[in-house]
């Protein structure tokens, strides 16, 4: 059976997470208002997500960085609920400057930086998981992490997570940070992109360490809504049972492993709802087996 609740270090959080980047960019022409963005989460959180995904450099435009973390805060503010058990993960080390131009900085000095604007954009004193969010060819890997254990040993970030790593990167980070310090690791998964990334997500098993997949369903762009069309498989299971192909496919990713969390990204809370309901979607063995033969 799968389970709904999952570890990521000290925290338990729903299986399915919401990923917030649709919010403020995605591939879609228009981004959502702040109204239904916040509702958005709402219905997240309506629907027993207790994990929200964001980063730093989620935003409209190149000088509107902590946009998305802004809108996070806010709807947790809003939220006539609880939100005491609600973890939010976010990422540095991705630049954006005057004229869009895009780079990397995992210097110590930047880092520290990223992590002081996302706490104020936050309004908390602590981030629960901070990610490396792409790794820095300019700088020593292994030195990057001793920069994520500081920040970890002086309060500031309560786990350490990395994004977009490889194999080796993997097995850097928790050679350099030792047992049980890397929380997560958030690479791209999907029935569409999976040729590296399935390596990465049996390797994180062996280690313990939880394993996010970003774009779950195929990306913003389209590829989530034709998740059903491109892999009769899935299409077919999901008629089988009833429910929609994306929920299908992040069954079948949760039954991977249960070190997998799934953080599908939402600007509706139809979206979110619909992809909440795969924490009680149980796929039998065969119908694994068979997706995972279709598609890996």
């Amino acid at each position: 059976m799968t389970s709904k609740q999952r570890r990521i270090g000290q925290f338990t959080v729903s299986s399915v997470g919401l990923g917030a980047m649709p919010f403020s960019m995605s591939g879609k022409p228009v981004k959502p208002s702040e109204e239904q963005a916040i509702a958005t989460v709402h219905a997240a959180l309506d629907a027993g997500v207790t994990l929200i995904d964001t980063a730093d450099i989620y935003a409209p435009s190149w000088d509107s960085m902590g946009h998305n973390e802004r809108i996070v805060a806010k709807a947790l503010r809003s939220y006539a609920g609880d939100t005491d058990g609600i973890v939010v993960a976010t990422k540095g080390g991705i630049t954006r400057s005057e004229g869009e131009r895009w780079g990397r900085d995992a210097s110590a000095g930047y880092l520290r930086s990223r992590v002081e604007a996302s706490l104020e954009a936050l309004a908390v004193d602590a981030i629960d998981l901070y990610y490396l969010h792409r790794p820095d060819r300019g700088q020593v890997y292994a030195e990057v992490m001793e920069t994520f254990a500081a920040l970890k040993s002086e309060g500031l970030i309560k786990e350490i997570g990395i994004s977009n790593a490889n194999e080796e990167e993997i097995e850097i980070a928790v050679e350099v940070l030792g047992a049980g310090e890397l929380a997560a690791v958030q690479n791209e998964f999907s029935p569409r992109f999976n040729h590296t990334s399935k390596g990465e997500l049996d390797l994180c098993a062996r280690q313990g360490v939880a394993f996010l997949p970003w774009s779950p369903l195929g990306g913003t762009g389209g590829g989530a809504e034709e998740v059903g069309r491109r892999f009769p498989v899935i299409a077919a299971i999901a008629e089988m049972h009833g429910v929609s192909p994306q929920q299908v496919t992040l069954a079948w990713e949760l039954a991977l492993g249960e070190h997998v969390i799934v953080i599908p990204g939402a600007s509706r809370p139809e979206s979110i709802v619909d992809s909440a309901k795969a924490m009680d979607l149980e796929l039998s063995a065969e119908e694994v087996a068979a997706i995972s033969t279709a598609v890996l």
